[in-house]
């Protein structure tokens, strides 16, 4: 497929797997936002991340954690970020006929959710137990991650039966 007929499909195309990758990219696009903010904070751009005001909230504390700087020689508000551009890109590949096509892409994106989401998991139990607070920019990632699995699944398992042959 050429690029005219792929821009046409992806901005104009209908069809179930397309409106369910148009939700996983406002999800991701969600996700890299409160991760923005969370960069913003973690590089000294600004200084503070308002918190609703309910109990348990401190995105800070979370945020500028030991944690938060563990991988790699730098906050993880960046590596989050570059995951859900990932995750944007996996989303935004290949044609409306992906799945028959192009199934290794569906099947990847999958593989890239279900990995964000047992990270989101294991991030958000670390909250609780670990700094016993709450970073409301990372509820909304994790929420939007979790979000995205459902949306994943039938390209899945369509990309699979058509590995399959069937």
């Amino acid at each position: 497929m050429g690029p005219e007929e792929l821009s046409e499909q992806l901005r104009e195309g209908s069809g179930e797997f397309l409106e369910r990758r148009r939700k996983i990219a406002r999800l991701a696009l969600l996700a890299a936002g409160s991760m923005g903010v969370i960069s913003l904070y973690q590089l000294g751009v600004i200084k503070h991340l308002p918190d609703p005001p309910l109990p348990g909230f401190d995105s800070d504390r979370v945020d500028a954690s030991e944690e938060a700087y563990s991988m790699f020689q730098m906050p993880d508000g960046p590596i989050g970020l570059g995951s859900y551009a990932a995750t944007l890109g996996l989303a935004a590949m290949g044609g409306k006929d992906r799945a028959e096509e192009h199934p290794f892409i569906p099947l990847a994106l999958a593989a890239k959710v279900a990995f964000d989401a047992l990270q989101a998991g294991k991030l958000t139990v670390d909250q609780i137990t670990k700094h016993r607070a709450l970073c409301s920019y990372c509820l909304v990632a994790a929420g939007a991650t979790f979000a995205t699995v459902p949306l994943v699944l039938p390209e899945a398992r369509a990309a699979l039966r058509a590995l399959r042959g069937g």
